[in-house]
């Protein structure tokens, strides 16, 4: 991050400079002030002018005073420190490091053909078998086997299979609706 002699930084709702040793209004929302977000503001109409879009309880204006240009940049440098990868360290044969998110993407044939089933909570029965029997009566006045709610419950698993398949291969953890294709 590079440090402006100029000024501090920018208000986030006018965008108006804030230069050092001023003061300035931040959010009492613990969400409004992460290093990530960092919300400031130049004045007490600019912190209001972003209380319907944060959508916030209860919150208030805190006044604050700028750093001077020092001690900003102390700030960012201890920062930018923090913020690089330590070299990995070895303990033996172990690499201790922070661990590293991956998602795998999907084989081929992972959901092309329904999965034999190997422990029994696999083949149990994913609808709401009143709700079936009660729609199918409703529908066409007709009774419901317990077989035709085994295939239908099958027929979800191929498709949450499906949809499992299409959210990994966007690189997300979580199936979304869009993911189910017909």
């Amino acid at each position: 991050m590079e440090v402006s002699t100029q000024y501090w930084r920018k208000c986030s709702s006018c965008k108006k400079e804030i230069p050092y040793r001023h003061s300035y209004y931040q959010c009492n929302v613990s969400t409004c002030n992460r290093k990530r977000t960092g919300l400031v503001f130049c004045s007490v109409s600019c912190f209001e002018r972003h209380l319907p879009g944060a959508r916030h309880r209860d919150a208030y204006a805190i006044e604050e005073t700028s750093p001077s240009l020092e001690q900003w940049r102390r700030e960012v440098e201890a920062e930018e420190v923090q913020s690089q990868p330590s070299p990995p360290t070895t303990t033996g044969s172990a690499i201790n490091s922070t661990p590293t998110r991956r998602i795998i993407p999907a084989t081929k044939n992972s959901t092309s053909s329904p999965k034999k089933s190997s422990s029994p909570s696999d083949r149990e029965i994913l609808v709401v078998a009143s709700k079936v029997k009660d729609y199918i009566r409703r529908h066409s006045d007709m009774n419901t086997s317990a077989s035709a709610l085994q295939a239908l419950s099958d027929h979800v698993r191929r498709l949450c299979d499906e949809a499992i398949d299409v959210a990994r291969e966007d690189g997300r953890k979580t199936v979304m609706d869009r993911d189910f294709r017909s």
